[in-house]
């Protein structure tokens, strides 16, 4: 049987759409229908009924299904074995990364590793957690770096960097030199905020939960979307943020603005990589996930090098 009618197959089985599968594969709805009536000519067999609302497999393609996820993954696992013998590393990475790992910590991490594999073709998509999510279960990309523990059954998460929420104002805004401020300090001050669902806002949530605070004691005068955004407004003077301390260190190197803990709580985080459970990762995949583990300190360190308060 066809390596593609049977890869065109199980997404169809999947989605249970025929338009569905053609987005997920890149191709036409007429191309899906070839190949599963091809399949069906090849079996003697119906594998669907397709209704004007939905399609059904039939009693052949539950029969099917079952052999062609195990046809595909030991295709798979064939192709990477004869590969890794070959001893050539080459092939495309897809991957997702939300907003803060996207552009402030990935970049000198992305450049080693191309430097090391030339031939590894990557593309990157900078999007929320959601849709990064989506995107791994759809097989768009192959793996995601997220802010947020993901809770899904068909996800594989594990944690590869801490990081901190610091609080930020202008190096004047406060009068104490300290690095360190209370919480009752932050309380008096107008805050620019992320928006409801972002990752900064949750953990912002949480630790003040566990401290028997609440939301209606902070002064939020501004709600917005983005970073970028956030650093603009608070080096204008107008208050002050919560934001990871990975995206401020070229602000704090000019002394636009400066990072403070606060008293008594260390906002703390993990980011994690993100990929398909029970799924024959390709070999370029598994080679940036151990690559990824194996920098894991070497991150650490450089957070540390670069970060002088």
């Amino acid at each position: 049987m066809n390596y593609e009618r049977l890869k065109t197959f199980i997404t169809v089985a999947e989605k249970k759409s025929f338009s569905e599968a053609a987005k997920i594969l890149f191709v036409t709805q007429p191309t899906i229908t070839s190949q599963i009536k091809a399949l069906e000519v090849e079996l003697r067999t119906k594998l669907f009924e397709r209704t004007t609302k939905k399609v059904q497999m039939t009693q052949s393609a539950k029969i099917l299904l079952k052999y062609a996820r195990e046809i595909v993954r030991m295709n798979d696992l064939a192709r990477k074995d004869i590969l890794h013998m070959e001893g050539t590393i080459y092939g495309e990475l897809g991957m997702g990364c939300s907003l803060t790992i996207g552009e402030y910590i990935l970049q000198n991490f992305l450049k080693k590793f191309k430097e090391a594999y030339p031939l590894i073709q990557i593309q990157v998509n900078i999007a929320n957690s959601e849709f990064i999510v989506d995107s791994i279960k759809n097989e768009f990309i192959d793996v995601g770096l997220v802010e947020t523990p993901i809770e899904d059954n068909q996800i594989e998460l594990e944690p590869f960097l801490e990081d901190e929420l610091v609080l930020i104002a202008t190096p004047d805004y406060f009068p104490s030199n300290d690095h360190w401020i209370s919480w009752e300090q932050v309380e008096q001050s107008p805050l620019i905020f992320r928006e409801e669902g972002s990752g900064t806002r949750s953990v912002v949530n949480h630790y003040m939960e566990k401290a028997g605070l609440s939301m209606n004691d902070l002064n939020i005068v501004m709600e917005l979307g983005s970073t970028e955004a956030i650093k603009a407004v608070v080096e204008s003077g107008l208050g002050v943020s919560f934001i990871s301390k990975n995206a401020i260190k070229k602000e704090q190197k000019l002394k636009l603005l400066k990072a403070y803990s606060i008293s008594n709580m260390k906002l703390k985080r993990h980011f994690y990589v993100a990929y398909k459970k029970n799924h024959v990762l390709k070999s370029v995949t598994e080679l940036f996930l151990n690559d990824l583990c194996g920098k894991k300190q070497e991150i650490d360190t450089l957070q540390i090098t670069e970060t002088s308060w």
